[in-house]
C-alpha cells in the first residue's frame, strides 16, 4: 500500500481548518448586539419621559396660577380665598382669611373645608352654603367669584393681582382716590363726618357696575362699635345690589347710613358712575 506524501497531509488539514473557521463565521448573528441594545434604549427612553412627573404626553399642562379674591366682608369678619388654577380649573381653594374667636373659630372649622372642596368641584362661585354658617359662606363665595373674575381677566389686567390683594384689589393709582386696571378700578370716596366719627367708603367697580363695596373707616368704640359692626356689612350688600348710593339706611344706625351713603355717592361720582 501506497504512503500519502507528508506535504499532502498539511495542505488537507489546511484546507479542513480553513473551511471549518468559514463555517463558524457564517453561523454570526446578522444583527450587532450592540446595535440591538441601542435601538431599544430610544422606546425606553421615549417611555420613561411620558411618566416623567414634570412632563407628560404632551409637553405637560398649562402651568399654574395663584390667584387672590378680594377680601369679603362679613358681619363675623373678613374672608378671603385663594385659589389654584391650572388649565383652565380650580385645583386647589383655600380661605386666607375668616372670622375667628368664640364660636366663630368652631364655624369657621366646619365651613371652611366643605367651601373648599365644593369650589374645587363646581369650578365657579355657584356652591352652596353651609348650614350654620351663611355669613361665611356668603363671604367666601364673594371672595371666591372675585378670584374667578381675576382669572377669566386678560393678561396685561391679571397680572397685578396676586397673593396679597386686599379689599382694595387692583394695581397703579389712576387719581388720588382711584386705582386699578382698565375695565376695573377701585374708588376710594370722600370721608364723610357724622355725629359718630367719619365714614369712608371703598368701591371696586368694574363694567360699569360695583363688584365690591367696603367701609375703610366707619365709627369705632362702645356702642358705635357695635353699630358698625351691624350695619356696615348690610350697607355693603346693599350698595353692590343696587349699584348706586339709594340704599335704605340700617334701622339703629342712622348716622352711620348716612355717612355711609354720603362716601358712596362720592365715590360712584369719581368712579363716574
Amino acid at each position: 500500500m501506497r504512503k500519502s506524501h507528508p506535504i499532502r497531509r498539511v495542505v488537507l488539514a489546511t484546507a479542513a481548518t480553513v473551511s471549518g473557521v468559514v463555517l463558524l463565521l457564517s453561523l454570526k448573528p446578522a444583527s450587532d448586539p450592540a446595535a440591538a441594545s441601542a435601538a431599544g434604549a430610544a422606546p425606553q427612553a421615549g417611555a420613561a419621559a411620558q411618566r416623567s412627573p414634570q412632563g407628560g404626553q404632551q409637553g405637560g399642562a398649562a402651568a399654574a396660577g395663584t390667584v387672590t379674591g378680594d377680601a369679603a366682608q362679613t358681619q363675623y369678619g373678613a374672608v378671603q380665598v385663594r385659589l389654584t388654577v391650572a388649565g383652565g380649573k380650580i385645583t386647589k381653594a383655600e380661605a386666607v382669611q375668616a372670622p375667628k374667636g368664640g364660636v366663630s373659630d368652631q364655624k369657621t372649622a366646619l365651613a371652611v373645608p366643605k367651601l373648599n372642596q365644593e369650589a374645587v368641584a363646581a369650578g365657579n362661585a355657584d356652591i352652596d352654603a353651609v348650614s350654620g354658617a351663611t355669613y361665611t359662606s356668603a363671604g367666601y363665595k364673594k371672595s371666591l367669584q372675585s378670584a374667578l373674575d381675576k382669572v377669566k381677566a386678560p393678561a396685561s389686567a391679571g397680572s397685578g393681582s396676586g397673593a396679597g390683594s386686599g379689599p382694595g384689589g387692583g394695581g397703579g393709582s389712576a387719581s388720588p382716590g382711584a386705582r386699578g386696571t382698565a375695565g376695573t378700578r377701585t374708588v376710594t370716596g370722600r370721608v364723610a363726618q357724622t355725629q359718630y366719627g367719619p365714614v369712608q367708603v371703598r368701591i371696586t367697580v368694574s363694567g360699569g357696575r360695583i363688584t365690591q363695596a367696603a367701609a375703610v373707616q366707619a365709627p369705632k368704640g362702645g356702642v358705635s362699635g357695635q353699630k358698625t359692626a351691624l350695619a356696615v356689612p348690610r350697607l355693603n350688600q346693599e350698595a353692590v345690589a343696587a349699584g348706586n348710593a339709594r340704599i335704605d339706611a340700617v334701622s339703629g344706625a342712622t348716622y352711620t347710613s348716612t355717612g355711609y351713603r354720603q362716601s358712596l355717592q362720592s365715590a360712584l361720582d369719581q368712579a363716574g358712575g
